[in-house]
């Protein structure tokens, strides 16, 4: 059966994407080039622009492309656990930042510093983001031990925590602190050493 315009399109999509995210963890965000992503991929300039109008499109898209798998990837890892301890969610986040697609995102976290126009583009592309890991959190079970209050504050708390170890590991890993940090962060999470005194309103 031959594939249908919708079918090619979504394909050479997929493709341009994987390249790119490929590219930005192995070669970073200055080599992520046009022609370094569509030699890559296999295709043509003309393939690329006809789906991303300029090479932020693409990056950008690519983010959003690492945050889509990032949270299939979390939730079928609840599932083949078969439930949501506060440490099997730590387990699974501390993957999520050590994935190797992650490093596409550190990359261009990183390049945002400096580079304005991608920081502008990043900016409502973050805030959505953060908003859905949010909303994820407060669907398992760890939520019912945190203040609602507190928990978007104690969430990326950790999130930051863990993704500040993925990047030091690449140049000082750590093993034998890795195990005992989920336990000490699981530990404060349970008994709610975490929160801070809120006055009444």
């Amino acid at each position: 059966m031959s594939r249908t315009q919708q079918q090619r399109r979504e394909q050479t999509i997929g493709k341009l994407l994987d390249a790119t995210i490929d590219s930005l963890c192995e070669k970073g965000y200055a080599a992520t080039t046009v022609s370094e992503v569509v030699s890559r991929a296999g295709l043509s300039s003309g393939a690329l622009f006809r789906h991303f109008a300029t090479r932020l499109d693409l990056l950008v898209a690519a983010a959003d492309e690492v945050r889509r798998r990032q949270f299939s990837e979390f939730r079928a890892g609840i599932t083949a656990f078969g439930g949501a301890s506060i440490e099997q969610c730590l387990t699974l986040l501390r993957a999520a930042c050590r994935a190797p697609i992650n490093g596409a995102w550190y990359e261009l976290l990183i390049a945002a510093r400096s580079d304005a126009e991608l920081r502008e583009r990043l900016i409502p592309f973050t805030v959505r983001y953060h908003a859905q890991i949010a909303e994820l959190a407060r669907t398992l079970p760890v939520a019912a031990s945190i203040d609602p209050r507190q928990l978007d504050t104690v969430i990326f708390s950790v999130v930051h925590l863990l993704d500040g170890e993925a990047l030091a590991a690449v140049v000082h890993p750590q093993p034998e602190q890795e195990d005992m940090r989920l336990e000490m962060i699981a530990h404060m999470l349970r008994v709610g050493t975490v929160h801070t005194r809120i006055e009444a309103v």
